[in-house]
């Protein structure tokens, strides 16, 4: 089941209607469900590999809480070993059997592992990743080991946040399905309205951008190096509007029934650097790979060239995270270049801005630094989106000509493109630089406000694309 369509709104209705029904020792049972029929809805056989983990870190949990020493060690190495096996199976399985064999053709030589015919699971890595987050902490003594099956069991399914996050810690979630939620009529229109935002830009912007980019990355050998580049930029904002769109959504729904899930992303296209970016973008993974991985590794408290690896390491492997194919490994692998390459030349761009006289202009100076950090993701988008590595270098081929003529099947196509990047920079500009200035969705006026829901229904009934597009992060 996907948030944008008919069939979510009604599950959606009859959950929450149900859910303020019931007693309150009753609603766990309720969600826990009504997330087992939102998740069977996808492939329904594939709830077993849930079921699987979350079995084994249920009980692990339990035995790490009550065992000491090296016994808690074993334990927490036993649930990650099963929580990255599944996932070493249904997602790097036939990545790792096909670049084995290529390497052993070179030495004539045939490949043991076979090729398996199985579909990955539908937000596989998002809901292993926060099951691995409660052992963890268990063991950490953040978090004490939940005896309660049901609830564990709702922790991992939850289904607002179940398929593409945000990835939640025990010690933010848990707690909260014990909690009696009331209906407050206040947080229930600001989930509401959390929610109105997530589908247009789901509809409006992701969906009708989606349209231009997949013409043109699909068929990158017979376009143009401009239109390339404006692909390149629509699905900037695609991805970004996608994603986040299903963050507003999840957050609004677990809102609306009194429950509150961490923010996933801050206006990232405003950073004036990478390691700004990803402090606001897809926050709950860049949060999870640092106090699970990177600090694991030492962090910056080591030498300097480990520090620089730590970096490097790390954001090679959330490449990797997002998914078994080169094309995400090289994203990864230019992302963590670009924060080392940062910080090796941090003195000499001072001496440059200090020489062009750019720290005397700090508003010009700020929108370079954003334009500059807009362009290096963008550089790195191409990769992402690209269908094969062969097809993202010839992208980037034809980028470097700065050739057109723009290609455009006609012109409503980019008309409602740039609106509807126009529509969301206006919204962000306001929320990143204007913050106590004039609202209109939060509007004490009663007919500016409800004239302003309006709108956003009739943008996405006119212009929204609803041709049951699932989100680009399922996959992950």
């Amino acid at each position: 089941m996907i948030f944008n369509s008919i069939q979510f709104v009604i599950f959606f209705i009859v959950v929450t209607s149900l859910y303020f029904s019931l007693p309150h020792n009753k609603r766990w049972l309720l969600l826990l469900i009504s997330s087992c029929y939102f998740y069977m809805a996808f492939v329904p056989i594939y709830i077993l590999i849930l079921g699987f983990t979350i079995v084994i870190d249920y009980f692990a949990g339990i035995l790490i809480e009550n065992a000491a020493g090296k016994k808690r060690k074993l334990y927490l190495l036993l649930s990650l070993v099963a929580n990255i096996g599944v996932l070493a199976v249904f997602k790097y399985w036939n990545f790792i059997a096909e670049n084995f064999s290529y390497l052993l053709k070179g030495f004539g030589l045939d490949s043991p592992l076979p090729y398996l015919s199985i579909l990955l699971p539908i937000g596989l890595s998002f809901h292993t990743f926060q099951a691995m987050s409660y052992t963890i902490e268990v063991y950490r003594g953040h978090q004490k080991a939940e005896r309660h099956f049901g609830i564990y069991s709702l922790y991992v399914m939850f289904y607002p946040q179940l398929v593409a996050g945000p990835i939640e810690r025990p010690q933010n979630l848990l707690h909260q399905f014990r909690e009696e939620h009331h209906f407050e009529y206040e947080r229930v229109v600001e989930g509401l309205k959390e929610m109105l935002w997530g589908f247009v830009k789901k509809l409006v912007i992701a969906d009708r951008l989606s349209l231009y980019v997949n013409s043109v990355y699909n068929n990158a050998d017979h376009h143009s190096g401009l239109s390339l580049i404006l692909a390149t930029i629509f699905f900037a904002f695609q991805i970004y509007c996608d994603f986040s769109g299903y963050s507003n959504i999840a957050i609004g729904a677990a809102k609306v029934m009194g429950f509150k899930l961490m923010t996933n992303f801050n206006r990232p296209y405003f950073s004036r650097s990478i390691a700004e970016f990803w402090k606001r973008w897809h926050i709950s993974l860049s949060t999870w790979f640092r106090d699970y991985l990177y600090i694991t590794l030492g962090g910056n408290k080591v030498s300097i060239p480990r520090w620089y690896f730590n970096l490097f390491f790390v954001f090679l492997i959330s490449g990797l995270w997002h998914g078994a194919n080169w094309t995400f490994i090289i994203w990864g692998a230019l992302n963590g270049f670009y924060l080392v390459f940062a910080l090796v030349t941090q003195g000499a761009r001072d001496k440059i801005n200090e020489i062009t006289g750019l720290t005397r202009l700090p508003l010009l100076h700020r929108w370079i630094q954003i334009i500059i950090t807009f362009m290096l993701t963008c550089f790195a988008w191409v990769f992402f989106r690209a269908n094969s590595l062969d097809d993202a270098l010839l992208i980037i081929r034809k980028m470097a000509t700065f050739k057109g003529p723009i290609w455009f099947e006609n012109g409503s196509m980019l008309m409602y493109s740039f609106g509807a990047i126009f529509l969301l920079l206006a919204v962000e500009a306001k929320q990143e630089y204007f913050k106590a200035s004039f609202s209109l969705m939060n509007n004490k006026n009663w007919v500016i406000r409800n004239a302003v829901y309006a709108l956003l229904i009739i943008l996405i009934l006119l212009i929204g694309v609803f041709d049951g597009g699932q989100f680009i992060y399922f996959q992950f």
